[in-house]
């Protein structure tokens, strides 16, 4: 079995990382955005652009998760289609989403969109850091090994 990383890839911060651990594991890639993005031109690597439809791109990234697949995607309600349909879920900081986690964060989500509604002003999430991006590496060929021992 070959693994597969499936990536929400609009704003994904860390597809060259994607690439880099892919082609050591031998993992195939999808890109997967609702525009056309650049992806290096190698065998283990391609692109799916979706409609620009609300959610097409998550509906796409759920139907294809598995247990062959990691998916890489900072959103939480993808996040947990995809936990349902058997896949590794990584956040693009490298913190997994497992079915232990994916409740709170759904409900943190949920209270954060609420104070917001109601006018709160509230912080982003934290910049995008090197130490995110190291965690992320170690963490996605972490998940691609697992996947390859369990074949």
């Amino acid at each position: 079995m070959i693994p597969r990383i499936l990536v929400d890839a609009d704003a994904c911060p860390v597809k060259d990382e994607i690439y880099k651990v892919a082609w050591r594991r031998e993992a195939a890639v999808t890109i997967v955005s609702n525009s056309h993005l650049r992806v290096p031109q190698h065998p283990l690597v391609s692109r799916v652009v979706v409609s620009d439809g609300f959610d097409a791109a998550d509906d796409w990234i759920a139907a294809e998760a598995g247990r062959d697949a990691v998916v890489v995607t900072a959103d939480i309600l993808l996040a947990d289609r995809c936990l349902k349909a058997g896949a590794t879920v990584l956040a693009p900081t490298g913190r997994p989403f497992t079915t232990a986690s994916i409740g709170s964060a759904i409900a943190t989500r949920a209270i954060m969109a609420d104070l917001r509604a109601g006018g709160d002003q509230l912080g982003g999430p934290a910049p995008f850091a090197k130490s995110d991006r190291s965690r992320f590496l170690s963490a996605l060929d972490e998940a691609l090994g697992r996947i390859l021992r369990t074949a």
